[in-house]
């Protein structure tokens, strides 16, 4: 429908958005980011040749529409009351705020719309839904300081994310999942501190960037194409199940090292209700992951007789293995780095 010219013109006002939303001084301009942000993101998720898409990106307009339309209800709520004494309550509007920015996030329980919009999404857009998206209402989140809400949230989101990856057969709706249980982490990390959420946010990131660019480029969109697919080379089939590791969190990997920063911090706070909550999901989630790579490990796993070929280019090998060295051996060398100064 849009030539590349036009998409790169949507990405550029759609990180526009985001950065308005983030440098805002005021909910109006705040929505109003947000807006913007939502207006140029459509027009990348539609594609005429496949009807998915078109519906994914329906659906996600209706949502975020429902979501925006109570933040600025809220937000006319809050200057009522602030400019002509109105007496409202105050817990009453931030908790319609910070409802509605969950709902734009994709927290539990506001969830439901998540993984069916990722489903009929291409991977890179997939992507954009996991990780750009998630920032401008995240920041603002954060400026919302009901920590009851907050903490049923983030039980909600790990408990969900953990649970409904597990029946899962489409790696889109597992990724899905597994970005919800990773909101319920950030959210964590928000009520820590904002630099702890940006070293979660910048590493998960990345470690979805990783896998979600060996998807693309190997075409991998359900757990029997991953086993049916014959790979030329051993190693880019261990790198690819070694990355799921390191997203679920699993030491000795990059995705444990955030997760080790809100661990230590939430022993040193005594929150030990939340973190052992964090720790079981997390180990559900890991569980699913290692039943994925678990034949793919052992020595002895019969592969098909029939041989399908798939041909990649170097660069890109060369690229998934580059990718995968840090996303596998990041956390050793922060720890060699923390150690040294």
């Amino acid at each position: 429908m849009f030539n590349n010219s036009n998409k790169i013109l949507f990405v550029i006002i759609m990180m526009m958005g985001t950065m308005i939303t983030v440098t805002s001084n005021s909910w109006l301009s705040a929505w109003m980011g947000l807006e913007i942000n939502l207006l140029s993101f459509i027009p990348l998720m539609s594609d005429n040749n496949n009807l998915m898409s078109t519906e994914a990106s329906l659906k996600y307009f209706l949502v975020q529409a429902l979501a925006s339309a109570v933040l600025l209800f809220s937000i006319i709520m809050m200057m009522i009351k602030n400019n002509l004494n109105f007496e409202i309550n105050s817990f009453l509007i931030s908790s319609m705020l910070l409802s509605s920015l969950l709902l734009k996030s994709g927290s539990a329980p506001f969830h439901f719309w998540f993984p069916n919009i990722m489903e009929g999404l291409s991977w890179m857009n997939c992507l954009l839904m996991m990780t750009w998206q998630k920032i401008a209402p995240l920041m603002l989140i954060s400026n919302i300081n009901i920590e009851l809400i907050l903490l049923l949230s983030i039980i909600l989101s790990v408990i969900i994310g953990s649970l409904g990856g597990l029946n899962q057969s489409s790696l889109r709706k597992l990724m899905a999942f597994s970005s919800i249980n990773h909101l319920g982490w950030m959210l964590t990390a928000l009520l820590i501190n904002e630099m702890i959420w940006l070293t979660y946010f910048l590493t998960y990131s990345f470690l979805s960037f990783t896998l979600i660019f060996m998807f693309n480029s190997l075409k991998i969109f359900y757990f029997n194409q991953m086993f049916s697919l014959l790979f030329e080379s051993k190693i880019l089939k261990f790198c690819l199940f070694l990355n799921f590791l390191s997203l679920g969190g699993l030491p000795p990997f990059l995705g444990f090292f955030p997760k080790w920063i809100i661990i230590q911090q939430l022993v040193m706070n005594t929150q030990y209700f939340i973190l052992i909550v964090l720790l079981m999901t997390t180990l559900i989630m890991l569980f699913f992951y290692l039943r994925i790579c678990y034949s793919a490990f052992m020595l002895n796993y019969y592969e098909n007789n029939w041989s399908t070929k798939f041909f990649y280019d170097y660069p890109t090998y060369y690229s998934h293995m580059f990718l995968s060295f840090f996303s596998i051996f990041g956390l050793i060398f922060i720890s060699i780095l923390y150690f040294m100064f």
